[in-house]
């Protein structure tokens, strides 16, 4: 079993309490260099890459997909007013990470 199985625990009484890296997808990377984006895009970004990173993916509120629930969705902003992120868990690599994969701003 996988640990995108497992509840995120969030007091690490697990004995699991370090998070899991979250890189980003070149698209993703693009998009930070784009003189377009604003501060609050940057902000949002970051901050969903560090919330994915606490909870080792499983971010309260993140929808996942019922055939593939490694694939998860993360609202952008108060209230998802900038848009969703897009990442992907993977667990069961020698290094379990998580990657944020496409960025759909409103």
């Amino acid at each position: 079993m996988s640990d995108v199985d497992q509840p995120y625990d969030e007091d690490g009484e697990g004995g699991e309490d370090e998070g899991w890296p979250c890189y980003l997808s070149p698209e993703v990377e693009a998009l930070f260099q784009d003189p377009a984006a604003t501060g609050a895009i940057f902000s949002a970004i970051v901050s969903a890459t560090v919330r994915i990173n606490a909870t080792r993916g499983l971010v309260p509120g993140s929808t996942a997909s019922e055939r593939w629930p490694q694939q998860r969705r993360i609202a952008l902003g108060p209230g998802g007013s900038l848009g969703v992120a897009e990442y992907v868990i993977v667990a069961d690599a020698p290094e379990p990470h998580c990657v944020i994969t496409r960025v759909q701003l409103y």
